[in-house]
């Protein structure tokens, strides 16, 4: 006699209510916190804000590029009837009104490949009147030779560097009253050559520099001066 087993399955109850993202009841309604909504308002106000800021100072800023023009500076010292090359030169932003004769870079082309009149530091605005012959030294302008000894001038100083000429008064006796002679200076200079030392190991540096100055700087005794490499600037 066959027995017939059946399977009863457990009986379902009623489906367990679904719940939405936030764990809300279908058809409930969302609960909105009060103040929330007034929170949020200072700051959107502050992103406001700081957009228009920011666009202003872009403006601002555009504006101040736009009254400024890209000239022409030497990007290292060059000589005497040296050929400019795309080396010798870089761009710096300034003001149309720098200067009439400056050269400004969208001309670059114009002055690539022809010789420099005269001597110019590294850092030095390029006029067109320092190209063609050669002009030394340039108008409004003179070279004095200075002997200086050893310490009185940086070992590894070359042509083209600018220097400060400093008087440095000799050794006087101690009972002598006479005062020592005011030469003045300081003078910015640019050295145009510089010798190999004589038999005294004194080293003759040759000093371009404004007519006045070098005048002055020819008048104070030979070992009373001393000459300092500074940056283009002078400063």
């Amino acid at each position: 006699m066959s027995t017939s087993t059946s399977t009863a399955e457990p009986s379902q109850g009623p489906p367990a209510p679904s719940r939405s993202w936030a764990g809300r009841k279908p058809g409930e309604s969302a609960r909105i916190t009060p103040g929330t909504g007034r929170r949020r308002v200072p700051y959107l106000v502050l992103g406001v804000l700081l957009v228009v800021i920011c666009v202003s100072g872009a403006v601002i800023t555009v504006l101040q590029v736009g009254n400024r023009e890209l000239m022409l500076v030497l990007a290292r010292p060059v000589h005497v009837g040296d050929l400019l090359t795309p080396q010798d030169l870089r761009q710096v932003p300034l003001s149309p009104d720098s200067g009439a004769d400056l050269v400004p870079a969208s001309q670059a082309a114009t002055v690539l490949g022809h010789p420099v009149g005269y001597s110019l530091p590294a850092g030095t605005l390029l006029p067109r009147s320092a190209l063609g012959r050669p002009q030394v030294p340039p108008a409004g302008q003179a070279i004095v030779a200075v002997a200086a000894k050893p310490g009185q001038f940086p070992p590894d100083l070359a042509p083209g560097t600018r220097v400060w000429v400093i008087v440095v008064p000799g050794s006087q006796s101690s009972t002598s009253t006479t005062p020592s002679p005011d030469f003045g200076g300081p003078w910015s200079a640019v050295v145009t050559s510089v010798a190999a030392p004589g038999s005294d190991q004194s080293t003759v540096v040759s000093l371009q520099l404004p007519v006045t100055s070098a005048r002055q700087v020819a008048a104070v005794p030979s070992g009373q001066l001393s000459l300092v490499a500074v940056p283009a600037g002078g400063q």
